[in-house]
């Protein structure tokens, strides 16, 4: 099991988002420690992607972190109320990133139940467990991020990922959600869901 580099981080954003899914997305914070397996990414490029928020070549406050270097968390807030966790692929000055959709519970998961419902484990129902982290939003409330977590350089120790050569599975490619405002864009094969074996 070994801590992903900035090299991996460093490459398209296509290939980053299929070879993130099976990995395990690592969160500490308050001396506690989450591990969730990563099941499903969407990529995003803004030099080609109407769906990019840096699409265009748009820079702001926002948007800038996208610009690289990569490595690095992307956190925004969506319909006011959840956050999307997102890494910074590519190198700096290419504005690419892919988002974290949704996570399988690894260590941990009593915590993770605590901040997305306010229960124990054994107090909330199969369908609540199945909707642990199964959305971009669900997922960083069960891994307690938020804006402030925007920037979070992944080869320190707050959020990282561990390769521990799970390969028991697939990866599907599909059109991505919610976009369709993105004229042509929103049908390239940009998002990538784990199927088991």
């Amino acid at each position: 099991m070994y801590k992903l580099n900035r090299n991996f981080y460093n490459r398209d954003a296509r290939i980053v988002a299929q070879e993130l899914i099976g990995k395990v997305l690592v969160r500490q914070y308050d001396g506690n420690i989450i591990k969730a397996r990563i099941t499903e990414t969407e990529a995003y490029i803004g030099a080609i992607d109407k769906a990019s928020h840096g699409y265009g070549g748009k820079i702001t406050k926002r948007t800038k972190i996208m610009y690289g270097p990569p490595g690095y968390t992307y956190v925004y807030l969506i319909y006011g109320m959840y956050y999307c966790l997102n890494f910074v692929t590519e190198g700096e000055g290419v504005c690419s990133a892919v988002l974290i959709r949704a996570a399988e519970p690894v260590e941990n998961i009593g915590l993770m139940c605590n901040n997305r419902y306010n229960k124990s484990l054994n107090e909330i129902s199969k369908q609540q467990l199945k909707n642990l982290s199964n959305g971009p939003g669900k997922l960083c409330i069960a891994l307690d991020i938020s804006k402030e977590d925007n920037g979070v350089d992944l080869t320190k120790e707050e959020i990282y990922l561990l390769d521990d050569e799970y390969t028991n599975f697939l990866v599907e490619k599909s059109k991505r959600i919610n976009i369709d405002y993105a004229e042509e864009a929103k049908d390239f094969l940009w998002r990538y869901t784990i199927k088991l074996l």
